[in-house]
């Protein structure tokens, strides 16, 4: 069965979707996109990923051309359509093809949605079959990071600088070296003090779904931590290192810019954690 888009009210193959040459999503990265796990049929933290979407739309002044309730019906038929079972669903929403001008079309144009999907394996139950590498980078991004924008090329740089290197992320600092996130990722150390820490939510971090369920989490084990800034010395230093995304599920880090991250192997921390949102997704399923 072919790989299946809907692009604009459509369902099409994507050998033979399309949008138009002068959609502001290609001109000026006009837009806003949200990715989404499917685990077994069920959409992981569904209306953290939705709220998120609606609240970028907003922020740049931007509605979806669907109601709120008819999105999630495309985008389940879009997984039907698809047949994953357990993978990713991307959802582009951009202010849609008008003459080439960089303020906002007026009248306005009708946005345009995208929405596909592709099958992705599970997490491993092993969390030591999952561990990774980095590297760290200045954050040379926007200033509205907060904002899932489709504008994406420092990101894309950084992601392929850490290609380069052999590694999984770029961990990202900026320019008080504190670190701001990954290229893809929220970042979470368990520093030299022993406390468990990640960047407060501002505007130069995305509120990452994960992150959100995650900290649910963490209250309801009574696990302590705080939203506090993590200095690059910090994370040199830290015990434990790990990334968190709808892909990268909990994702511990094990070498930092070619130097151990505390015993080289998955922490306790990160290992509890990658056991609280499995069985988070399980129940979820």
């Amino acid at each position: 069965m072919a790989d299946i888009a809907y692009v604009n009210g459509r369902y099409r193959p994507l050998t033979e979707a399309s949008i138009s040459i002068q959609d502001r999503g290609f001109q000026f990265g006009d837009g806003i996109y949200e990715v989404l796990y499917v685990y077994r049929g069920f959409i992981v933290d569904g209306p953290l990923h939705i709220a998120r979407l609606s609240r970028s739309l907003a922020e740049i002044g931007l509605s979806t051309p669907v109601t709120p309730s008819a999105l999630p019906v495309i985008i389940r038929e879009v997984i039907r359509r698809n047949r994953v079972f357990t993978g990713l669903v991307y959802i582009q929403v951009t202010r849609g093809a008008a003459r080439r001008d960089h303020a906002f079309p007026n009248p306005a144009s009708r946005p345009s949605l995208i929405i596909t999907a592709r099958a992705k394996p599970e997490p491993p139950d092993d969390i030591s079959l999952w561990t990774g590498t980095a590297i760290s980078l200045p954050d040379e991004r926007w200033a509205r990071c907060d904002i899932k924008s489709i504008n994406l090329l420092p990101n894309v740089l950084a992601r392929q600088a850490a290609r380069q290197a052999g590694v999984h992320e770029a961990i990202l600092y900026d320019a008080e070296n504190n670190i701001t996130e990954g290229a893809a990722s929220t970042v979470w150390a368990v520093t030299e003090d022993g406390v468990l820490r990640t960047r407060a939510l501002d505007r130069h971090i995305l509120p990452g779904c994960t992150r959100a369920t995650l900290l649910t989490e963490l209250h309801t084990h009574g696990i302590a931590f705080a939203e506090s800034p993590i200095s690059c010395s910090g994370l040199n230093n830290a015990h434990e290192i790990f990334l968190t995304s709808a892909t990268s599920f909990v994702k511990p880090i094990i070498k930092l810019d070619g130097q151990p991250v505390g015993q080289g192997i998955a922490g306790p921390v990160a290992t509890a954690l990658f056991t609280f949102y499995v069985e988070h997704m399980r129940r979820g399923h």
